[in-house]
């Protein structure tokens, strides 16, 4: 059990990395809901884009902190992602009062290139994300270093998949009905506003 805790604690640390950011599930939530059937796919891919961009801004802390103004770049990271999260909830609240009832649950595009950008965009807001991997430096061989990163890695992406997996099951209770649909869009569209003003608000 013991020989496994670097990669226990990187899954723990990524779990709590996710859930305790509202700001990543409102992110995800908009897109997720607006999506075709496969919804996990844009969990899945935020993901990634988060495990990308914590990676990247880890590596420029470690090699370029004297250098680069990572301290500056993080906190207008964080703005942009308030930002980009009040556009997600105009927009997603513009579809649903604009939107045909036919289009509600016909020819929807999952946008993921949207959901990997987004989420590449939260793992750069935050010089707090590479205390997270901070661990790494304190394990005693690269193999237990690498278990961590390997844990925290499987924890970013399957807890944010599982996410958009339950929100899934949510619109397949009522798939065929205009009025559910249309609910989900909009508390969805509200969720990621509500946060995004908060953010902007905080990181002001």
């Amino acid at each position: 059990m013991l020989d496994n805790f670097p990669l226990f604690a990187g899954l723990i640390a990524a779990t709590l990395h996710v859930i305790t950011g509202p700001d990543h599930l409102a992110a995800v939530t908009p897109i997720a809901v607006d999506a075709e059937a496969k919804s996990w796919r844009v969990g899945f891919v935020w993901g990634l884009g988060n495990l990308m961009g914590m990676l990247l801004i880890g590596l420029l802390f470690v090699g370029f902190k004297e250098q680069l103004p990572i301290e500056l770049i993080s906190a207008k990271s964080e703005l942009l992602v308030g930002v980009v999260l009040i556009f997600l909830g105009i927009f997603s609240i513009y579809k649903v009062l604009k939107r045909r009832k036919a289009t509600l649950t016909e020819g929807r595009k999952q946008n993921v290139i949207s959901a990997t950008s987004i989420g590449f965009l939260h793992g750069l807001a935050g010089v707090a994300h590479f205390i997270i991997l901070l661990p790494v430096l304190g394990f005693e061989t690269q193999t237990e270093s690498l278990q961590y990163i390997l844990g925290f890695a499987i924890g970013t992406v399957g807890i944010m998949t599982l996410y958009t997996v339950a929100l899934g099951w949510i619109k397949k209770i009522k798939p065929k009905s205009i009025t559910y649909m249309k609910s989900l869009q909009t508390v969805a569209g509200v969720f990621a506003l509500v946060i995004g003003v908060y953010w902007v608000i905080i990181s002001a």
